[in-house]
């Protein structure tokens, strides 16, 4: 009797264990993805200083627009990456403050005709795109690390060790989720 009663420990401790690292993988997986997420938003607003100077030159007249623009930036810099829905707020309105610069650039042909304008576009168009592939990543490793922290007997153990739920990365106005449009048709 003595030998199941010990087996029995040794089964839900291993058990524990196995539900431990398991926690820490999807926490790390949580991690790597913010990362991603993280570089990404580094990229972009690393583009925008560049991109601001060459509009500057043809729009002079718009500078609420390149100021709001610029504002915003310095908003989602100090916020960091240590609130992840805080800075998807303001990387939200940053998009958005972007995606009106570009509609107000379609006003200027020669702005529109500038090599470096073009590069700048297309840089901007790609970093968007891969933002939305890390951003997918980053919710989906959120999304199965809650899962595994809430459900049962895993709760047990995540409550024990202090896991707590992550943030995702979500835009908060709907008309957002899509990315800015930053292509100019002629």
């Amino acid at each position: 009797m003595e030998w199941i009663i010990f087996g029995l420990i040794i089964a839900v401790v291993g058990y524990g264990i196995v539900i431990y690292n398991q926690l820490v993988k999807q926490r790390q997986m949580v991690r790597e993805g913010w990362s991603g997420i993280s570089v990404q938003l580094q990229r972009r607003s690393d583009l925008i200083p560049n991109l601001l100077e060459t509009v500057k030159g043809y729009m002079g007249h718009e500078r609420e627009t390149l100021e709001n623009v610029t504002a915003l930036r310095s908003r989602a810099q100090a916020v960091g990456d240590d609130h992840p829905a805080e800075r998807a707020g303001i990387e939200s309105m940053l998009g958005a403050a972007l995606g009106r610069l570009m509609v107000v650039a379609e006003d200027y042909p020669e702005l529109k005709a500038s090599e470096n304008f073009k590069e700048f576009q297309d840089a901007l168009e790609e970093t968007e795109e891969k933002l939305q592939f890390a951003r997918r990543y980053y919710n989906g490793a959120v999304r199965q690390f809650n899962t595994q922290v809430e459900q049962f007997p895993s709760n047990l153990v995540a409550g024990q060790f202090r896991f707590q739920q992550a943030e995702y990365f979500e835009l908060d106005d709907p008309s957002d989720r899509a990315n800015p449009r930053v292509s100019f048709g002629s």
